[in-house]
């Protein structure tokens, strides 16, 4: 009781809070849109335009800080549609090479950074791994006011997401810009990759990202509703994560949020009705025997 009236842990577990709901609702239109792996292409190509800030500014301030990781990562976006737009490479491809040439230019940058004289630049290696508990008052305002304009354009552009998600030759046969939706869709999705960034590192980002949609698409088959479960599975596992790590000393916060995110995900994946591994697996051994049975009674 003492630790949920702790100012440090409130600020945590709110700002783990906003990351999984933002992360559940934008995560469900990259899975449906089978691009779940560009979490983890963007997160990694953040890193450079983090560095560069603080070698342009001298500044750790935050919003500095996750402005240069949004311009990498929108940069990087630009590249992966523009191979796969203007080649035969296929976006998977496109998003490894993306992500490989950004994330060791980033390690390049920092490497030569720590290697100054300047004591300022301790501390920039916690966008690599996640440091949620040096999450100040203004991060998590931070992280509301784009959660909110997050949550806005989505519920805006409703209809059409939902559309573009599902059936993209359909929406371009109505007229819509599917390059503009695209790039729209790919934008949100880097915004809420880089506000997590500071919570969970780039290294585990995309797990934030995709394992709350993979649950909450194992129980639900609406639109509405699992990108409504992805954000409450999102929320559970940013709170219960900040938990764990406050009452156990030593375990890093942003990884427990990870591994708790992970198990639902995996218990979803195994029991979720309907689409869960072990109920197809006894829906299966139930149809043999039916089989069988059938079988016995023809022959008799």
């Amino acid at each position: 009781m003492i630790l949920l009236s702790d100012y440090t842990f409130q600020t945590v577990a709110l700002g783990s809070c906003l990351l999984g709901v933002i992360s559940g609702v934008l995560g469900s239109f990259a899975v449906l849109r089978k691009q779940s792996l560009i979490g983890d292409g963007v997160s990694h190509a953040a890193l450079p335009g983090v560095v560069m800030a603080f070698l342009l500014t001298g500044s750790k301030h935050t919003e500095i800080l996750l402005f240069g990781a949004l311009m990498s990562g929108l940069m990087a976006t630009f590249f992966m549609i523009s191979i796969v737009k203007h080649s035969r490479i296929k976006f998977d491809s496109a998003l490894a090479l993306v992500m490989s040439v950004f994330f060791g230019f980033g390690l390049v940058l920092l490497t030569y950074v720590q290697k100054q004289p300047n004591a300022n630049q301790a501390g920039l290696n916690r966008f690599i791994y996640g440091q949620a508990s040096t999450l100040m008052q203004r991060d998590v305002i931070l992280m509301g006011v784009c959660c909110v304009i997050l949550l806005f354009v989505v519920l805006l552009f409703w209809k059409e997401l939902k559309l573009f998600s599902f059936d993209p030759a359909f929406f371009n046969i109505l007229g819509f810009p599917t390059g503009k939706m695209n790039l729209l869709l790919s934008s949100l999705i880097v915004l809420a990759i880089i506000i997590g960034l500071q919570t969970v590192g780039v290294i585990l980002m995309s797990a934030m990202l995709i394992a709350p949609a993979v649950a909450a698409r194992q129980w639900v088959n609406h639109l509405w509703t699992m990108v409504t479960l992805a954000a409450t599975f999102g929320a559970i596992s940013g709170v219960g994560g900040t938990l764990i790590s406050s009452l156990s000393p030593g375990l890093p916060t942003g990884p427990v949020i990870v591994i708790l995110i992970s198990a639902i995900a995996v218990f979803s994946l195994l029991f979720a009705p309907e689409q869960g591994i072990v109920y197809a697996v006894f829906r299966h051994r139930k149809n043999n025997i039916k089989l069988k049975t059938e079988k016995k009674g023809g022959i008799s």
